[in-house]
Parts: C-alpha cells; structure tokens; sequence
C-alpha cells in the first residue's frame, strides 16, 4: 500500500492537516488545540484555575524561569489531535456554590466551540475532572499570610 503525503512521520509533533490545496497545506499543531481549549475553559465563570495542585504548580514555576516558553501555562489541559478529530481532557477547581453540572456543561460547550470554529476539528469528547473547590475564604488567608499582622493597640 503506497503511503499518502498525509502520513506523519514517526517522532513528530502531533499536527492536524488542516487544508490540503493545489496552493499547499496548512497544519495546526496540537499545542495551540491546547492553547484554545484552555483559554475557553477559563471564559466561564466559576472556573477558578485550571489544574490539580501539583500541575498548578509546575506551571506557576514555569513561568518564572527565565528563557523558558513561559507565555502559557497549560496546567489542566491534555489534548489528542488526529486530522480531523480532537479530545480535550480537562482538570479544573471550582469557585465554591457553583453547580459543578452547569459549569462543566458551559466549559464543555465554550471549549468545544472554540476549537471547532478555530481550527475545524470535530470536538468528538471533552473529559472534565474536577479536582478542587475553591472556597472565597481561601483568598483571605492567604492574604493574611504574606500581609503581617499589626497589633492593635488597646488603648486610643
């Protein structure tokens, strides 16, 4: 069986062969389906970060190392591109008192979206794995860490 000129060659970057004319071809790394897919998952209201704690992390690391890519942290988005199709897997924490039901059926719909009207992908799974809520109480603490704290005094 001939191979066709749309057969990847093993070891390369994951790409999705876009549009194939007489003028030539485009393709669409999978990175930027990641790029897309996580900007449009933070679009919703209640997602409070992307990511499991530990992936939180590494990303906030790696955007402090100086000459690293440092433009976008993809913690929580893990993306399987072929050439028409794409899944997205997605790891987020909730603000507390969303419906974790409607949030990851808004973030399913914006992500699924966003990719198709991008790059043309049939979005054919978007997983999402909740993996924390945050509580409003979480932001006063740790403010209350780094701001130190005054006595007050007892008398005026």
């Amino acid at each position: 069986m001939a191979e066709s000129p749309q057969t990847k060659t093993p070891g390369t970057v994951p790409s999705r062969l876009a549009e194939d004319t007489s003028l030539g071809k485009t393709t669409i790394a999978a990175s930027v389906v990641q790029k897309i897919a996580g900007i449009a998952a933070r679009e919703i209201a209640g997602v409070h970060s992307m990511g499991g704690g530990v992936s939180r992390a590494f990303g906030a690391l790696r955007e402090r190392i100086p000459g690293g890519t440092g433009t976008t942290n993809l913690a929580g988005v893990a993306v399987e591109v072929g050439e028409k199709q794409a899944a997205i897997d997605l790891d987020i924490v909730v603000e507390y008192g969303a419906s974790i039901v409607e949030l990851a059926r808004a973030v399913r719909r914006n992500v699924i979206g966003a990719v198709e009207r991008m790059t043309g992908l049939e979005v054919i799974e978007v997983n999402i794995a909740v993996n924390d809520i945050h509580l409003p109480t979480e932001d006063n603490e740790q403010v209350a860490e780094i701001t130190p704290t005054v006595p007050s005094s007892r008398v005026e």
